[in-house]
């Protein structure tokens, strides 16, 4: 089997702290939303570096968070995130390693009672059957407690169709070989099985009400602030990088990438003053009846 797809969690884990704290405010959003008055017990699954813990945390009068993460060196990244930025003993962030489905006897035993509020961030795609991780989550949840499920939306955007360099349509091309890439992760998933219906149906048919679906437009006009100039260009670098070996990208389209994410070239996008963010972002919500 082919190990092009397969994520290096423990490499990535300190770009996952960088990547929490810029969405801070996005983070801060949701949670005051999806946070009720008499929440006591709310779920990160796929924790991440605890971004979203962090935020409902801070949204709660008391009670517990569990961060949750199959990946020891992610729950490592987790639990030092929210040392440094967490002492209010009135809500706990409790760390916990668990993989959905496999584990979820396990997670509703160390949960001790039914959720509040579940949150997974890119994290149910990670499992081979997706339908049966979404119906195992919402199993955890109290009567009235929420799923949210923060999957899809539109990729992130960053430079314009014509850069100077290679072929116009540089980063619509780096998208595709992106959603080939993702198509080739899921397939070499165990148990790996197609979900060919949206979000919203998968919260349905696991029993859930209410559904429905909330898209964030994140944007960002040029010209960036230098300190999100260099994280989008080391953004771009770390996408190209993991596309290289897989051959889903052309010698000529690789060639472009290398001049514009060298910082010794006259091309290197560093220096240019048109990079922008835009990017959709997606949550599914369902409520146990």
């Amino acid at each position: 089997m082919s190990t092009d797809t397969q994520v290096d969690w423990a490499e990535l884990a300190p770009q996952l702290v960088d990547a929490a704290r810029q969405d801070r405010a996005w983070y801060l959003t949701l949670a005051r939303e999806l946070v009720a008055p008499g929440d006591r017990l709310a779920v990160d699954i796929g924790c991440g570096a605890a971004g979203m813990s962090l935020a409902i945390a801070r949204m709660m009068a008391c009670g517990r968070v569990v961060a949750v993460d199959a990946h020891p060196a992610v729950l490592d990244a987790a639990r030092d995130h929210t040392r440094a930025e967490w002492s209010d003993p009135r809500v706990r962030i409790e760390p916990l390693r668990a993989a959905i489905p496999a584990e979820t006897a396990a997670l509703r035993e160390a949960l001790g009672a039914p959720a509040d509020l579940i949150w997974a961030s890119a994290a149910v795609h990670h499992a081979g059957d997706q339908q049966p991780a979404v119906t195992a989550l919402a199993g955890l949840l109290a009567p009235g407690g929420r799923l949210a499920l923060a999957e899809g939306g539109l990729p992130e955007h960053h430079l314009p169709w014509d850069v100077g360099l290679g072929e116009p349509g540089l980063e619509v091309r780096l998208h595709a070989a992106q959603d080939r890439w993702f198509t080739r992760m899921r397939a070499q998933l165990p148990g790996s099985r197609r979900m060919p219906y949206g979000w919203t149906e998968a919260l349905q048919r696991a029993g859930l009400s209410r559904v429905t679906t909330r898209t964030t437009l994140d944007e960002q006009p040029p010209p960036l602030p230098d300190g999100t100039r260099r994280a989008v260009v080391e953004a771009l670098a770390e996408r190209v990088g993991r596309l290289r070996p897989t051959g889903l990208l052309t010698t000529a389209d690789l060639d472009a990438w290398d001049r514009l994410l060298d910082p010794a070239d006259e091309k290197w996008l560093g220096h240019r003053g048109d990079l922008f963010r835009l990017s959709a972002r997606s949550v599914h919500l369902g409520v146990h009846p």
